[in-house]
């Protein structure tokens, strides 16, 4: 069982209701009016949910963003180049524009596998999502992800082998 998965059946909430995925959590908002519910913000935005300004540290009721979301990364700056799962939840009263409920996504893969296409085909394509698919990103709702970030990942992808080969 994934740790998210066992803390949600762990977890005895006081109220609300339940549901399972995205989708299911849409659902559920749509059928029951004044629902709250937190879907990744292309998802709301293909589904016409209404979003909601949330208030930052710094007092200013922020809406959800590409540059909003970009914001926050950019208060996490250091940090992130320091280590690349640093949460970026919540950013300092410095961070004016910054939504404070933004984060960033993972992709987990095999640092090996047997098949060499399989992996160069896998390298390829994150290789074009944390490099020039990133001029895409914010039209699909996304923030870029920081220069230091992009490096960091480029240079993991390196690491990818294929039977304990390198691939290129």
């Amino acid at each position: 069982m994934r740790d998210g998965q066992r803390f949600a059946e762990e977890l005895n909430w006081p109220a609300g209701l339940g549901s399972e995925g995205s989708k299911g959590l849409l659902d559920l908002i749509k059928q029951n009016p004044g629902t709250i519910g937190c879907v990744e913000l292309s998802y709301a935005r293909q589904n016409g949910v209404p979003v909601a300004s949330v208030e930052n540290r710094a007092g200013q009721f922020v809406q959800p963003t590409p540059a909003a979301a970009s914001a926050a990364i950019s208060s996490f700056r250091d940090a992130l180049e320091n280590d690349v799962r640093t949460p970026i939840v919540d950013p300092p009263a410095t961070a004016k524009d910054a939504y404070p409920i933004s984060g960033l996504t993972f992709i987990l893969l095999w640092k090996d596998r047997p098949a060499a296409d399989r992996q160069r085909a896998v390298e390829d394509f994150i290789s074009y999502a944390i490099s020039s698919g990133q001029d895409s990103a914010e039209e699909l709702s996304y923030a870029k992800l920081p220069d230091a970030v992009q490096k960091h990942a480029e240079a993991l992808l390196g690491e990818l082998t294929s039977n304990g080969q390198p691939l290129r």
